[in-house]
């Protein structure tokens, strides 16, 4: 899977490399201080990212691109970005297009965290587990943990067989990849001018 923004949070304390993400996350609340706390700064990061590749696109950030035109050419001394946030209108929400969560079944042996953008336009995606992965519920999202003993997403069952459904339109697409591919880069498409 390939958004245009994605990546990964990999914790450097050997106690977490092989522990399963569900099972930490649930179970020890320090790390999963830890984790929303740098999945954060992460967050804002991938925000930022979007912005500079898609601001110019996006109707709802163009008083923001305006006036930081206008502020940044003003001035020999530019601005701090801190500064900038306090002069500048707020422009789109990018931070709304960031999700953070772990797969029920990680792909990696190391504990990892996602974070990254919702578009699912890549052509990367080449698979149904690739869409199903990040746009189901064997997706953990981070603000759902402390998840609860025998909570079911700890078993996700036959996930790969599950009906595709659009992110964005909530389309259903069953099982017909390659509709929603093409389906994707419509929506794709509308999302940056949004």
């Amino acid at each position: 899977m390939q958004p245009s923004v994605h990546f990964l949070l990999i914790p450097r304390k050997q106690a977490y490399y092989t522990q399963h993400p569900l099972h930490a996350l649930s179970t020890d609340p320090a790390f999963l201080t830890t984790v929303r706390t740098r999945t954060t700064r992460l967050m804002d990061l991938a925000a930022d990212e979007l912005r500079r590749q898609y601001g110019d696109s996006s109707v709802s950030d163009k008083p923001y691109n305006s006036a930081l035109e206008v502020l940044m050419s003003s001035t020999p001394d530019p601005p701090s970005p801190s500064q900038r946030a306090a002069l500048l209108p707020p422009g789109r929400d990018w931070h709304k297009e960031i999700v953070a969560g772990v797969h029920t079944h990680p792909s990696m042996n190391h504990l990892h965290i996602h974070v990254f953008s919702r578009d699912m336009y890549s052509p990367w995606v080449k698979h149904k587990k690739h869409y199903l992965s990040f746009n189901t519920s064997f997706l953990v999202r981070l603000h759902e943990f402390p998840l609860e003993n025998g909570d079911p997403r700890f078993k996700p069952g036959d996930w790969p067989a599950w009906d595709m459904t659009c992110w964005r339109c909530g389309r259903n697409f069953k099982n017909k990849f390659k509709a929603l591919k093409e389906h994707l880069e419509e929506e794709f498409q509308e999302w940056k001018k949004e």
